[in-house]
C-alpha cells in the first residue's frame, strides 16, 4: 500500500528564537517528527523563520558599519542563510532521534527558492515588519536607500511586501527525495523570494508567508495532508474573546464563509485557513489538519487539532 504523504509546518514553539533555544528546541520536534516517520508517513517539513532572519539581518547590517567594503545582505540572501541554519539543526536533530530507533533515513536539507509575482496586488503595500530596530534617524537613511520603514513602540522598523508564492522553483528535487522515501526540509520562511527576469532569477525584497507557501508545496508533491503545528490546539471562533468555540472538523465550504466574515487573523490563523482551503480545492481525498507540534500524531488518528477536508 503506498504511503501516506505529509506537508508540515512548524511554528515558533519548535524552533525558538535563539541559537541556544533553537538547539534545544529542535531535540523535542524531532521526537514528534520521528514518531510520524517511524509511523511510515512520508514527510516534507516547512517552518517559520522570523526572529532567525531579523537575527541574521541585523547582524549582517551591523558588520556592515563596522566594515564599511561590506554591504548588508540582501534579504533574499537573510532568508537563505536562515533556511540553512535552521536546516541544519532541524535534519541532524531528526537524523538522531531515527538512528536511535534503529531507522537509516538521511535527512535533506534543499535551499528553496519560491517565485512571486512582481506585479499582484500584495506587493505593493509592505507591512512585514524585519530586521533590527532603528533610530529616526537610521530609518531616514533607510528610506534614501528606497527601503520603507514604520514606527513602532520601539523605535523604527523595516517593511517589506509580501508577495502571494506562485510555484517552487526546486520542487524535482525534493519530489525526488520524497519518492525514495526520505524526509526532506524544504521552502523554509516561505521561500527565498524571487522573480524571473530575462531567464534569470532574482532575488527580491520581500517576506512570503510560509502557510501560504506550504499550501504550495503540498500541492505540487501531491500530498495527502497539509497539517499546520502552531500555538493552538484547535481553530477556535471569536479567538481571544469570553466566547471561544472550538472547532473540530469542518469543510472547505464552512471554512470559506468564515474566512470570509474574517473570524481569522492576518498573518496567523487566516493564511493557514486559506492555503488549506486551495490545497483541498485543487486535489481529491486531501485534508488539513492545524494542531500543536504536541498532538499532531493523534490528529492523524482524528482525536485531536481541526481537520478541514
Amino acid at each position: 500500500m503506498a504511503k501516506k504523504r505529509l506537508v508540515l509546518t512548524l511554528g515558533h514553539r519548535a524552533l525558538g528564537a535563539t541559537l541556544p533555544e533553537q538547539k534545544e528546541a529542535v531535540k523535542v520536534t524531532a521526537k514528534c517528527l520521528a514518531d510520524l516517520i517511524q509511523d511510515g508517513f512520508q514527510i516534507v517539513m516547512t517552518h517559520g523563520n522570523a526572529p532567525q532572519v531579523d537575527m541574521i539581518h541585523t547582524a549582517m547590517h551591523e558588520f556592515s558599519k563596522e566594515h564599511p567594503e561590506y554591504i548588508p545582505a540582501p534579504m533574499a540572501v537573510c532568508a537563505a542563510m536562515s533556511q540553512g541554519y535552521i536546516g541544519y539543526d532541524l535534519q541532524n536533530a531528526i537524523r538522531s532521534e531515527l538512528i536511535k530507533r534503529g531507522i537509516y533515513k538521511p535527512v535533506s536539507t534543499i535551499l528553496t527558492q519560491v517565485t512571486v509575482n512582481p506585479h499582484d496586488d500584495s506587493t505593493y503595500v509592505p507591512y512585514r515588519l524585519i530586521g533590527r530596530k532603528m533610530t529616526a534617524e537610521e530609518a531616514k537613511e533607510e528610506g534614501l536607500r528606497g527601503n520603507d520603514t514604520i514606527e513602532t513602540e520601539d523605535g523604527f522598523r523595516r517593511v517589506v511586501v509580501s508577495p502571494k508564492p506562485i510555484a517552487i522553483v526546486e520542487i524535482d528535487a525534493i519530489r525526488a527525495i520524497l519518492d525514495a522515501d526520505q524526509p526532506v526540509i524544504a521552502a523554509g520562511g516561505g521561500g527565498i523570494p524571487v522573480i524571473k527576469k530575462d531567464g534569470t532569477l532574482m532575488g527580491t525584497a520581500a517576506a512570503i508567508d510560509k502557510d501560504l507557501t506550504a499550501a504550495v508545496l503540498a500541492k505540487e508533491v501531491d500530498a495527502d495532508v497539509l497539517m499546520y503545528l502552531t500555538d493552538v490546539d484547535n481553530i477556535v471562533l471569536n479567538y481571544g474573546s469570553d466566547s471561544e468555540i472550538p472547532l473540530y472538523e469542518l469543510t472547505a465550504k464552512e471554512a470559506e464563509e468564515l474566512v470570509r466574515v474574517g473570524q481569522f487573523a492576518a498573518g496567523t490563523m487566516d493564511p493557514k485557513v486559506r492555503g488549506g482551503i486551495d490545497f483541498i480545492h485543487t486535489g481529491t481525498n486531501r485534508k488539513v489538519i492545524i494542531t500543536t507540534l504536541e498532538k499532531a500524531r493523534a490528529a492523524l488518528d482524528g482525536k485531536a487539532g481541526t481537520v478541514i477536508y
